[in-house]
């Protein structure tokens, strides 16, 4: 049992590895022309932020699909899956700004998942998702990136740990 329940967790985030590269690509690659051009809502308020940019977008979208989706022999895919989690943390950035969180402010589960909630929608466009893994990844991913986040942040990549 045990064994099984290691298997389903290794072969979910197996198969979402394209998101979380492409997600993780702009802290380390991101900086740069914001891709809001630094413009504000009708509210006042920043579009996305300073966060958000075209390199992070190029970055995070390019070694998702290439790098992964090579390896996986899914370059497709992979792509699908690698814009849904930019485009999915950009809605979430998007809300934030909209409630009035600032940029780095906690957003509990938001922050966790948002890029895999993206990723799921837009790969389900080229094959159904299999339920398990998508209950499993979504389990599963908040612990996995509180953990990379307080790398990140201890690493200098992140100015906050979450």
């Amino acid at each position: 049992m045990a064994t099984e329940i290691v298997f389903l967790i290794l072969n979910a985030i197996y198969y979402y590895l394209p998101a979380y590269f492409a997600n993780g690509m702009p802290i380390a690659f991101g900086g740069g022309f914001p891709l809001d051009f630094g413009k504000n809502w009708k509210d006042g308020k920043r579009i996305f932020g300073d966060g958000k940019t075209f390199s992070g977008l190029i970055f995070g979208i390019g070694v998702g699909t290439l790098a992964i989706g090579t390896i996986q022999g899914k370059l497709e895919l992979a792509f699908f899956i690698s814009v849904g989690a930019i485009f999915g943390d950009l809605i979430k950035s998007f809300v934030k700004r909209r409630l009035r969180y600032n940029a780095g402010e906690k957003f509990f589960p938001w922050d966790q998942i948002d890029f895999l909630i993206g990723a799921i929608i837009l790969a389900s466009i080229i094959e159904a998702q299999r339920i398990d893994f998508v209950i499993t990844i979504l389990v599963i991913t908040p612990l996995i990136h509180l953990a990379t986040n307080y790398g990140a942040y201890l690493l200098g990549l992140k100015k906050v740990p979450h």
